[in-house]
């Protein structure tokens, strides 16, 4: 289910749901060629085991949530966009958003140079959206865009047509970025989670692709979310294992159709349509869909829903939060 509930037992990772990474967007800037758009959204409203409403504080302030960039095809980061957020407090929360680059992006650590300070998180309807120079950053709850009838997945591809997304929010985290600061041609993204509340930063959780983690099983979970896309190729006889199981396929296509999952990173050039798999990846693009004819080797090709309509034209391009309370 993209990367919802990516800890265990379909769970958060560190059991804070702060910190769980639940969809990753590339895409140009409709109407401008100089511009990207990256969208990295955490936090989802609503807590799949147990079922309920998950915090109303929007980020962890103790964290450090994080775009990677790979310009050179190694699959280790030259460009990191960090943002840190303040203490949610009188209802109050603000983001400071660094960029490093070089060697240090492929670090762990909040250092880098800050391209928007003090930002307001937004908690309502109306989006708070801070522009500095050729960058905008908007943060805060948004209508969550992913959409898949995850009830029906779960009862054995039994799938109704409801989508249970319809009416759940996210934490977003929305950067304008101009194209200049990224390589020519392709780049690799990922984003990640890191957790400071132990007193050092340890990675909570990371992803590019929709819906790697239900290839993953048990202890598998966790060393896969604490773990750098170069390092993925441990995980393909782990995924190819899930493709026998749940498509029947023979070992030896499982394990090239695993390969071709991994790493766990998203392709994107600026200078071409968003098109998931291909290139990046649009609000609208049914990611779902593709998963489960991957998963199930042809035999289920769609689940039956499609996307949301409440999609912005301008940015933040992500819908109004629903809860009333936002």
């Amino acid at each position: 289910m993209s990367h919802h509930y990516s800890g265990p037992a379909l769970g958060f990772p560190h059991g804070d749901a702060r910190l769980d990474l639940t969809d990753l967007y590339a895409f140009g800037k409709p109407g401008d060629d100089r511009k990207s758009i990256l969208i990295m959204n955490v936090h989802p409203s609503f807590s799949l085991q147990p079922r309920g409403p998950t915090r109303s504080d929007p980020f962890a302030h103790e964290a450090i949530y994080e775009l990677k960039i790979d310009t050179d095809g190694d699959s280790i980061a030259d460009i990191a966009y960090r943002v840190r957020f303040s203490l949610f407090e009188g209802g109050v929360q603000t983001a400071t958003l660094r960029c490093v680059r070089g060697a240090a992006a492929a670090g762990v650590g909040d250092a880098g140079d800050v391209l928007i300070e003090a930002a307001p998180v937004s908690l309502g309807r109306t989006p708070r959206v801070t522009e500095v120079g050729e960058h905008r950053l908007f943060a805060g709850w948004r209508s969550d865009p992913f959409f898949f009838d995850v009830l029906g997945v779960l009862d054995g591809f039994k799938f109704t047509q409801q989508d249970f997304f319809a009416d759940k929010d996210v934490c977003s985290i929305v950067l304008e970025i101009p194209n200049v600061s990224l390589a020519p041609g392709r780049v690799g993204i990922w984003a990640r989670t890191l957790d400071g509340a132990g007193g050092r930063w340890v990675q909570a959780d990371r992803g590019a692709r929709p819906a790697q983690t239900p290839f993953l099983t048990g202890e598998a979970i966790a060393a896969y979310n604490a773990a750098e896309p170069a390092d993925d190729r441990q995980f393909v006889s782990v995924f190819a294992h899930s493709l026998e199981h749940a498509g029947g396929y023979a070992a030896a296509d499982a394990e090239r159709v695993a390969a071709t999952l991994l790493p766990d990173i998203l392709p994107f050039d600026h200078t071409r349509p968003a098109s998931y798999p291909e290139n990046g990846r649009a609000l609208t693009d049914d990611v779902q869909d593709y998963f489960l004819s991957i998963l199930t080797k042809g035999k289920v090709t769609t689940d039956g829903v499609g996307p949301h309509g409440d999609l912005l034209a301008d940015f933040p391009y992500l819908g109004p939060p629903h809860a009333a309370a936002r």
